[in-house]
């Protein structure tokens, strides 16, 4: 498991951290490289050897000699540069499965609000491309990137050994160069960050069409998303060709100055050999060094482009890894096995983060166990919030939310919410069978539990039509499914737990009137408290009590019987919903 402290920064801990596990291998992979480098820096030393004692000196033994010594050590440099591949793989696909890995356990852990910060492309950006970006790196580093500083400052040295009053032409370029080469990744670094951020809208944009896809088709608004991918699409490309064309106009600068280089020390080779204060072999080598260096220096616009990425990727995985929980345990696992279910609100106040408008304020009610409160209001009035801080997907800003006497930011959050069934407002099932489904309420339940779930939750029937019943497989988020058979599957899933705590957020209303009675009669022998969020008053009526919000305020609460004498606004509500009724009668009628 890794762990980070602190927050923010350059991205280097992350690197770091993820590569502390391969320090070994990786150790190995930059000893492989070095020995590859030292024959490279070795060679001219070699080639001077035989240009001064066997060429100019027509001398065919020494020239085959020393030849025979450059071959060796070019099949050595070979086999070394092949030991250093397979390490440095080895080494950057294991950073990033692991990279890859912890990052997605730390979405997991995200709270609710937590996913304001990071939207969804986002983090599907950050899992992909920015893993891939420092996997990419990490390879490039091990196998290519530390070998050309190091031969330019080989190439340095040994060029002053060599001769060091020509090699002063190198001493004098070459770190100028290096400081330009710096300036240029640190502004590259901010660069590519917005490059970044380009693609996480691309992303974003590319996720809602793809979920949305049945809607788009429907409102015949596939030419409007079309222009809208066009544009966050033209603002990445043009974004990203900024910064490249920036970065490549290094790569002229930098040979034009190398070449001028390597012009003077010929010319002025020359006449240190005319003088015999030089001979060819020397020129030939400090020449020969000139041109490694300045490969390894034609490199640099290459590396920098992937630095500069890396580092910008580096620092938003950072980000995600480095966020501050902002749900913790109070508690340890030391607990009661099972909860009664009985659910207080006390003066409970809450707002999302970045608005200022109350969801809830000064809430407060109470749910004995084994009770059922339906909870009407129009949209916008904070019942799914109510649903939210019941398993304590958000924490209150104000108040306190009580199960059976103890806040819930008491119970070890795992423990909490194993008590709860949850059935969400948008039914969400996941690629799999019916069966695997099901079984996300409970993974090791029997076949006669499944059945049982499934015959409360009104789809056994529809199940048991299907060719291969409970391992038919269902296609991505349900596509396959009609929304009243997704939603009672999700109803299933959550009955298959028995839980203390039942909450349905306006899980039936894409049943008919049929279906929906005979769940709501199957729920009522069910011994567990039930919340159910809910726009219909013939559903509120099977609850035991009835609670109205209004602009994330109660507004009333009690039976039906006592609504309808005391609440204006409960009798308007059955007053609209009655000729909404007999409008759709007369409806039918005419037909």
């Amino acid at each position: 498991m890794h762990s980070f402290s602190s927050k923010g920064g350059d991205g280097l801990k992350v690197i770091g951290q993820f590569l502390k596990p391969y320090k070994l291998a990786a150790v190995i992979a930059i000893i492989f490289m070095l020995a590859e480098l030292a024959v490279e820096l070795f060679q001219p030393l070699l080639m001077a050897q035989i240009i001064n004692e066997g060429v100019m000196k027509e001398n065919l033994h020494i020239v085959i000699v020393w030849g025979s010594v450059m071959i060796l050590f070019s099949i050595l440099a070979f086999i070394a540069g092949i030991a250093n591949t397979f390490y440095a793989s080895h080494v950057s696909q294991s950073f990033s499965y692991d990279m890859r890995k912890t990052l997605f356990k730390r979405v997991q852990s995200l709270s609710y609000s937590q996913f304001t910060i990071f939207p969804k492309g986002s983090l599907m950006t950050r899992l992909t491309n920015d893993v891939q970006q420092l996997q990419v790196t990490v390879f490039m580093v091990l196998r290519i990137m530390l070998r050309a500083p190091l031969l330019i400052i080989g190439g340095l040295v040994m060029a002053f050994i060599v001769h060091p009053s020509l090699a002063m032409f190198l001493g004098v370029v070459v770190p100028l160069l290096f400081v330009f080469v710096v300036n240029l990744f640190n502004k590259g670094g901010k660069m590519f960050k917005t490059v970044q951020q380009r693609l996480d809208q691309v992303n974003n944009v590319m996720s809602e069409n793809l979920a949305g896809m049945k809607l788009i088709r429907a409102f015949r608004r596939s030419d409007y998303e079309i222009n809208r991918f066009e544009e966050v699409n033209k603002q990445l490309k043009e974004r990203t060709a900024s910064v490249l064309r920036f970065m490549e106009v290094t790569m002229p600068a930098l040979l034009l100055l190398m070449n001028m280089t390597v012009i003077c020390i010929l010319w002025f080779g020359n006449k240190e050999i005319m003088v015999g204060t030089a001979n060819v072999g020397e020129v030939v080598a400090i020449v020969n060094y000139s041109t490694r260096i300045t490969s390894a220096l034609s490199m640099f616009s290459f590396l920098i482009v992937i630095f500069s990425r890396s580092k910008a990727s580096a620092s938003r995985i950072e980000e995600v890894l480095e966020t501050p929980a902002d749900m913790s345990d109070t508690a340890n696992d030391e607990q009661i096995k099972q909860i009664n279910g009985e659910v207080t609100f006390e003066n409970v106040g809450f707002y999302y983060q970045d608005e200022t408008r109350w969801a809830l304020k000064n809430v407060s009610f109470s749910v004995k166990p084994g009770q059922t409160l339906a909870i009407l209001g129009a949209t916008g009035s904070g019942k799914t919030t109510v649903m939210h801080l019941i398993p304590r997907l958000y924490d209150t800003c104000e108040g306190k939310v009580l199960i059976d006497g103890v806040n819930v930011k008491d119970y070890n959050q795992d423990f909490l919410r194993k008590q709860i069934g949850i059935v969400p407002q948008e039914a969400l099932l996941f690629t799999g069978t019916i069966r695997e489904n099901i079984l996300w309420g409970k993974h090791d339940a029997t076949d006669s539990e499944i059945q049982a779930a499934c015959e409360h939750a009104q789809i056994a029937e529809t199940i048991k039509e299907l060719p291969e019943q409970l391992d038919t497989l269902i296609g991505q988020r349900g596509v396959n499914l009609s929304g009243g058979q997704r939603q009672r599957l999700t109803i299933a899933r959550a009955l298959i737990r028995k839980p203390s705590v039942l909450l349905l957020d306006d899980s039936t209303s894409a049943l008919d009137s049929k279906t929906e009675q005979k769940l709501l009669k199957a729920l009522a022998s069910y011994n567990g408290t039930k919340i159910m969020v809910t726009q219909k008053i013939s559903t509120a009526l099977h609850a035991d009590r009835i609670m109205l919000l209004l602009n994330g305020e109660k507004v009333a609460e009690g039976t039906h019987e006592e609504l309808q004498r005391h609440s204006s606004l409960y009798r308007d509500i059955i007053t609209s919903q009655l000729e909404g009724r007999r409008e759709s009668n007369v409806m039918e009628t005419t037909k």
